[in-house]
């Protein structure tokens, strides 16, 4: 066996064998909660390019910093999947079929959308603290920011391969992932790249706790 098969074996040897019984097993029935939010984000991109249905997406969808909290709060969950008017759909449909569907096989339907929520919450209140510290600030974002809508999909799905990476040991993909949205940032600093590190910044501090927690369940255990 070759070295770079050795590597591919420990990085995503434990994922691969995760995943792969039950997709040859229930094939698609393995994977209700993402093809259901494949769907979902395919029908929210369709009506929001509709003269009729753009307002109502925004309605329903749409988070922005300038929205009061309370708003943002009760939108958050669907904003998860309305894609960004300004990249191609297929790409955050591929994300969500690809990442989603592993997390969902790995983690389960209720623990993929609490991973992805945790990522999505993170960078839409990041986006409230970076206009009040302001854009003199290293952390800051310009005003403007507050009209510009929240990610979507993608800071979901940079959580959630965050998240896999590090449940499942595969920590150089995992250091690549927070390398390229680092890179995003050095490369095009605008809101949506922070909100992508503020929502790794999100799923590293639960990954923190629940680290902790474990450690001192198990510590009980044993003195137990």
């Amino acid at each position: 066996m070759s070295k770079v098969a050795r590597w591919a074996r420990a990085e995503w040897g434990l994922l691969y064998v995760t995943v792969r019984e039950p997709l040859l097993k229930r094939g698609r029935r393995a994977v209700p909660m993402t093809l259901t939010a494949v769907c979902l984000t395919a029908v929210l991109q369709v009506v929001q390019n509709q003269s009729w249905g753009f307002q109502f997406v925004q309605d329903v969808g749409a988070v922005r910093a300038q929205d009061p909290l309370w708003l943002a709060l009760l939108r958050t969950p669907l904003s998860l999947f309305v894609p960004a008017l300004d990249l191609p759909v297929w790409g955050a449909l591929a994300q969500i079929l690809f990442v989603f569907g592993i997390a969902e096989i790995c983690l389960g339907w209720w623990r993929t959308l609490t991973v992805a929520y945790v990522a999505t919450l993170a960078g839409t209140l990041y986006a409230r603290v970076g206009i009040v510290l302001g854009p003199h600030s290293p952390l800051g974002l310009p005003a403007a920011d507050a009209q510009v809508v929240d990610t979507g999909p993608s800071a979901a799905v940079v959580g959630l391969a965050v998240y896999l990476s590090w449940r499942y040991g595969a920590y150089a993909t995992g250091a690549a992932v927070v390398l390229a949205m680092v890179i995003e940032v050095l490369v095009k600093d605008n809101l949506a790249g922070r909100e992508h590190i503020a929502a790794l910044a999100g799923v590293a501090a639960l990954c923190t706790l629940l680290t902790v927690l474990h450690r001192n369940n198990h510590h009980r255990t044993e003195n137990g």
